[in-house]
């Protein structure tokens, strides 16, 4: 099954394409980019999230909708499983995505004991595939709650977080066990060295789901930057949106990434 994306799109300027994590929908990011009216967001609805339909095939299927439907100039920026997605857009279309930003996401989110790899542990994301078999609703807001771990105002954070996400369609049952499946099995760390353009890869300290361990185990270039901020969780343009904005502005700045195209 395959059909259009669905985009929400604000503001005027160089394009900024978002793209959410597991279990939630464009709409997370909808305050963030209400902040940045200089640039055209285009915060998308993955394949089975939100308003999006189902589609059947893998991370390079996914892929190969976006690039078809999002604009060739765009700056990617991928929260979690969106990060991933990015990161193989940028890989396989270098010269469609000008830069590429990564909000704590990892190219291996699966914990690797066989050569120490740190990540998260099976065990955890085969509780959310027996969840999801139970109770679809209630899997969906336990994970909405993970995200804004580290935060001052969790408790309301949360709130305005299932406020967004629920607005729209739950996800479609398919469409979750299909992410749960591409973050047990893809890794993307073999072929991180093909990427060549600017890279802002931004993590939390507190991140339980991809620690900050990782930031030591990848590539380093002139062209990418880490920013690990200090008392953030998951994520960052939730739990501390002005630090994440502050970092993201400036970046956009340095990297002559100005509101024109």
């Amino acid at each position: 099954m395959t059909s259009s994306l669905f985009c929400h799109i604000a503001g005027d300027g160089q394009p900024l394409v978002w793209l959410h994590g597991w279990g939630v929908n464009g709409s997370v990011f909808l305050p963030t980019v209400t902040q940045l009216p200089q640039y055209r967001s285009y915060c998308v609805d993955l394949p089975g999230f939100g308003d999006s339909q189902p589609q059947f095939g893998t991370l390079d299927d996914w892929a190969e909708r976006l690039i078809a439907e999002l604009p060739a100039d765009a700056i990617w920026i991928g929260w979690s499983l969106g990060g991933l997605l990015a990161t193989r857009v940028a890989q396989r279309w270098p010269d469609k995505v000008k830069a590429l930003v990564t909000v704590a996401s990892s190219p291996c989110f699966m914990a690797r004991p066989d050569n120490a790899w740190p990540g998260i542990a099976p065990s955890v994301l085969q509780q959310f595939e027996a969840q999801l078999q139970q109770d679809l609703q209630r899997t969906v807001e336990r994970f909405l709650a993970i995200q804004a771990m580290g935060s001052d105002t969790a408790r309301e954070d949360i709130r305005h977080l299932k406020e967004l996400v629920l607005s729209k369609p739950l996800p479609d049952a398919f469409a979750l066990a299909q992410g749960l499946s591409m973050l047990k099995q893809v890794d993307l760390r073999d072929s991180l060295s093909s990427l060549t353009l600017p890279w802002l890869r931004v993590w939390g300290r507190l991140d339980g789901l991809v620690p900050q361990k990782i930031v030591p185990l990848l590539p380093v270039t002139p062209q990418i930057e880490d920013v690990i901020l200090p008392k953030s969780s998951h994520a960052p343009f939730i739990s501390h949106p002005e630090d994440f904005l502050q970092y993201l502005r400036s970046w956009l700045y340095e990297k002559g990434f100005n509101s024109s195209r």
